[in-house]
């Protein structure tokens, strides 16, 4: 079968995690021998940052460790209908544009044979209510949010015809655990400070922990407020900017713990959505103490996969003690790791994109299921 991906970047993380997980879904169906094409508008700000904060080198970069996946980029006069046409399955990202995704649509109504699907990984469901509203989505068969309380919001407003949840997932080809590595840090924390929807939170759970426990604590991660990097240094913690995600296994390998500290929408009006990190992290092999956030899907098993710190004071107690343990640091790498494999790789994620195909009525379906998914 052939995948068409409509996305804001595959080859560019800066700032766009979306990028992580379609990288390794895309990476599984080529695996499986489907056809897998991702395109890209030209003037993305992921991808415009990521060369004006990296040069030409990182996409080079990119396309030397991921040789197997194809993108191409679109512009304003790139033949949509031509390229849809060709495709059994069109996937379209929430950050297409939004005369796109209506145009995408109307092909699918005018008779085009394809199973339209509109993916949402983002908080703006709740955040940016107006956007998602806003957009034309009666001519998509289905409806992928990343989590359940998402994929609610999305039938409470009648947006698009039939809703399925679709969570984020390791790339465990390239997120899994490296023992070989050295730990020459303490705690590493890979994120982006954003839009000051976890300020407060980073400082309480990660910044003054550290510091408190002089450890040695790497951040890594972009859009940095002045603010930010001056409370960074005061705390002796080191910040080294941006990372491509195929580094970050390497970076977690090369600490002792790390933690999760969830923005406010998620935490506030979309609980059970972890975000990618938290499946990368596990995946890695790295101990790992959450911010509150309250897991309402059972993902995981907080207290045995993760720890979860109530306030700041906590974090510092957690951490001391998975610093100072060992034992507790092995079990919950242990466990983490287990859940992990369990349910939450890419490859689980392509047999439920496949289940959800199925629903829509896909041609060519059957036989890409598992034996007992497909027998159901």
């Amino acid at each position: 079968m052939k995948f068409l991906f409509y996305t804001h970047s595959l080859v560019s993380d800066w700032n766009h995690g979306n990028a992580h997980f379609l990288r390794g879904i895309m990476r599984e169906l080529t695996r499986r021998h489907h056809e897998a094409l991702a395109l890209e508008p030209e003037e993305s700000w992921s991808r415009s940052n990521l060369l004006s904060d990296q040069g030409p080198r990182a996409v080079e970069k990119f396309h030397e460790l991921f040789p197997q996946l194809r993108s191409q980029i679109y512009g304003p006069h790139f033949d949509h209908e031509a390229a849809i046409a060709e495709a059994d399955v069109v996937v379209v990202h929430e950050w297409t544009e939004p005369a796109l995704v209506e145009r995408i649509g109307r092909a699918r109504r005018s008779g085009a044979d394809f199973t339209l699907l509109f993916h949402d990984t983002h908080h703006r469901a709740v955040s940016a209510k107006g956007d998602i509203a806003g957009l034309t989505l009666e001519d998509y068969d289905g409806v992928l949010a990343f989590g359940e309380t998402l994929r609610q919001r999305y039938l409470q407003a009648g947006w698009g015809r039939s809703v399925f949840t679709w969570h984020e997932a390791a790339d465990d080809a390239l997120f899994y655990p490296r023992p070989e590595i050295e730990k020459t840090g303490d705690l590493i924390w890979i994120g982006n400070w954003g839009d000051d929807e976890r300020s407060t939170e980073l400082m309480e759970f990660l910044v003054h922990p550290a510091h408190e426990l002089g450890l040695t604590t790497t951040v890594r991660g972009v859009r940095y407020p002045q603010q930010a990097l001056d409370a960074l240094e005061d705390a002796g913690i080191a910040y080294g900017g941006w990372i491509a995600n195929a580094e970050a296994p390497l970076a977690f390998a090369g600490h002792k713990v790390t933690v999760h500290i969830p923005r406010r929408p998620y935490v506030e009006n979309l609980p059970g959505i972890p975000t990618i990190r938290v499946f990368e992290a596990l995946a890695c092999g790295i101990p790992l103490i959450s911010a509150p956030w309250h897991d309402a899907e059972a993902l995981f098993r907080p207290g045995r996969d993760y720890l979860v710190a109530k306030n700041g004071r906590e974090m510092t107690r957690l951490l001391r003690e998975v610093m100072a343990d060992d034992a507790l640091a092995a079990a919950l790498v242990t466990s983490g790791l287990e859940t992990i494999r369990a349910r939450h790789t890419c490859r689980h994620r392509v047999d439920e994109l496949f289940s959800i195909l199925e629903q829509c009525g896909t041609a060519g379906v059957v036989g890409q299921l598992p034996a007992k998914e497909a027998a159901e």
